[in-house]
């Protein structure tokens, strides 16, 4: 989420799912222990700074507008986030049940100083982020010290390295995260409403859909749709995992991992794909039959260990009474391994639609030797749970689209 972005006010917010939580004003103003008039200025508030109306004003309530019920579940995500963190930060304390206090954590109800604290965790220096945010450093500081103080511990420790997370400041940062990233969702949520497609979609780009797949998807999502951006994420999946569950990334996109391995987040296979051989045009093994001796003296470039592509190709090599090659080279940039391949006599195992190109052109060419076993699923991972914006909607629709072709 970008630093400058304005965010709907949360305790605007927090009024604005009271109301509808109690059905009027006056109930929403007890529950929150505010006056009435405070409670419909926020309101009215929020729907200025939306443009748009949230509620119909009746004699016996207030019935949510279309855009209001377009807005609730963003709203309820958001609020249902930062009402986890007491709880959370209790654990971590030793305490258990929880008073009324607890619940209502209202130091957490104020979008800049969220953004000041995850621009801490991320930066880890003070000035960096009061540059960055346009503050000045003692008002960086006072935010601080009014979360820490609502917290009841310390969420940054100062280091030879920096200002780096607690343990509390690390539990709670990615319910911050998924707090602001749903806030961030709402103006593009009314637009759709409106029958206006826009807003920026982050998606986690794993390399076999980088050179052809989520480009071809990208090209007709926004010639369709003019107000979109798209932002590619092209992090391991470890990180892309990480991003996801903090709601940074709205999904990622390439081969799927085991469900004991994210049982957090579901998946779509739109696809499967076997791992090929490949080598440059006139390559030496490409004269005759291949034999084991070869592949065991030949150069290798492969996936990085420990990725399920690498545990793949072992297991191939293993059921051809193989030792899996020693490579010389770890990668999973595509632009890497390209350019080995058609510098070098070296040879790759990947799936064949990550360097398509270059096998439609003949610069890259598959040995004609089957490694067995290497099926991958390949398609979308999403958060379990999540709610994706309209705009990501729309680029999910391409890809599987483009998939389908």
């Amino acid at each position: 989420m970008a630093e400058s972005e304005m965010l709907s006010n949360l305790m605007q917010i927090r009024a604005f799912c009271q109301v509808v939580d109690q059905g009027s004003v006056s109930r929403a103003a007890d529950e929150l222990y505010r006056t009435q008039s405070a409670v419909t200025r926020a309101i009215r508030d929020l729907e200025q700074a939306l443009d748009v109306p949230l509620f119909e004003r009746h004699a016996n309530g207030m019935l949510l507008t279309d855009f209001g019920k377009c807005v609730l579940p963003r709203a309820r995500r958001a609020i249902a986030e930062l009402h986890q963190i007491p709880s959370q930060l209790a654990k971590l304390q030793g305490k258990s049940g929880q008073r009324r206090g607890d619940t209502e954590p209202l130091y957490l109800f104020n979008v800049r100083r969220l953004q000041i604290f995850i621009s801490l965790c991320k930066t880890r220096h003070m000035q960096t982020v009061a540059t960055l945010l346009g503050l000045s450093q003692p008002a960086v500081s006072a935010a601080l010290k009014v979360l820490e103080n609502g917290a009841g511990l310390a969420l940054l420790e100062r280091t030879p390295h920096g200002m780096m997370p607690s343990l509390a400041g690390q539990d709670i940062v990615p319910n911050l995260r998924r707090a602001l990233n749903e806030l961030r969702h709402i103006p593009a949520d009314i637009a759709a409403r409106r029958g206006v497609l826009e807003g920026t979609v982050q998606v986690g780009a794993l390399p076999l859909g980088r050179t052809r797949l989520l480009p071809q998807a990208i090209i007709g999502l926004t010639q369709r749709y003019s107000g979109v951006k798209v932002v590619t994420n092209e992090s391991a999946f470890s990180a892309l995992a990480s991003e996801l569950r903090s709601g940074e990334v709205d999904f990622i996109f390439g081969a799927l991992r085991s469900s004991d391995y994210a049982a957090d987040m579901a998946t779509e296979t739109l696809f499967t794909e076997s791992m090929v051989i490949l080598a440059r045009k006139g390559h030496p093994l490409l004269s005759g039959a291949v034999t084991q001796a070869q592949l065991r003296e030949a150069r290798w470039v492969l996936p990085r260990a420990e990725t399920p592509a690498r545990r793949l190709l072992d297991n191939s090599f293993a059921a051809m009474n193989m030792p899996p090659p020693d490579p010389v080279v770890e990668s999973g940039d595509l632009g890497i391994v390209r350019g080995l391949l058609l510098g070098s006599d070296m040879l790759a195992a990947v799936s064949a639609r990550q360097l398509e190109h270059e096998l439609e052109s003949g610069e890259l060419v598959k040995l004609p030797l089957d490694l067995a076993d290497t099926h991958r699923a390949i398609g979308l991972t999403f958060r379990a749970g999540s709610l994706l914006s309209p705009a990501a909607q729309a680029l999910v629709a391409e890809i599987r689209k483009v998939c389908a072709q």
